[in-house]
């Protein structure tokens, strides 16, 4: 993992893209850290599973129509392709969870359908 290759995404979070290729295109990996009190934005993935690993902080991750549900490290969330989804970092550490995608992310399957405005 290379710190200086992660970027702030407008979704709310900080990425750092640890595999996703044409050479893999059936998945891709990404390391993603959302500070403590960030709610990220209501968004979707067209055509894309995501599957995020927590692994450390704790966090309220929001998936369809289901109950918001606590998360910590050593849980994996499910997220069918095209469903809402947003995760809210809770307590004083930094949520840090790998975001797998099958086939891997692209920027054109990301739909923001949040109406609420967001600063970065």
């Amino acid at each position: 993992m290379d710190p200086a290759a992660e970027y702030w995404f407008a979704e709310g979070c900080h990425i750092n893209e640890l595999s996703n290729s044409d050479a893999d295109p059936a998945v891709s990996i990404a390391r993603a850290r959302v500070a403590p009190g960030v709610t990220t934005r209501w968004h979707r993935l067209g055509g894309t599973t995501e599957r995020y690993v927590l692994l450390s902080g704790r966090g309220r991750v929001e998936v369809g129509e289901l109950p918001p549900r606590e998360v910590g490290p050593g849980d994996v969330v499910f997220i069918p392709p095209g469903c809402r989804q947003r995760i809210t970092c809770l307590g004083q550490e930094e949520l840090v969870f790998l975001a797998i995608c099958t086939p891997r992310f692209r920027p054109e399957a990301y739909e923001d359908i949040d109406s609420a405005p967001r600063g970065g």
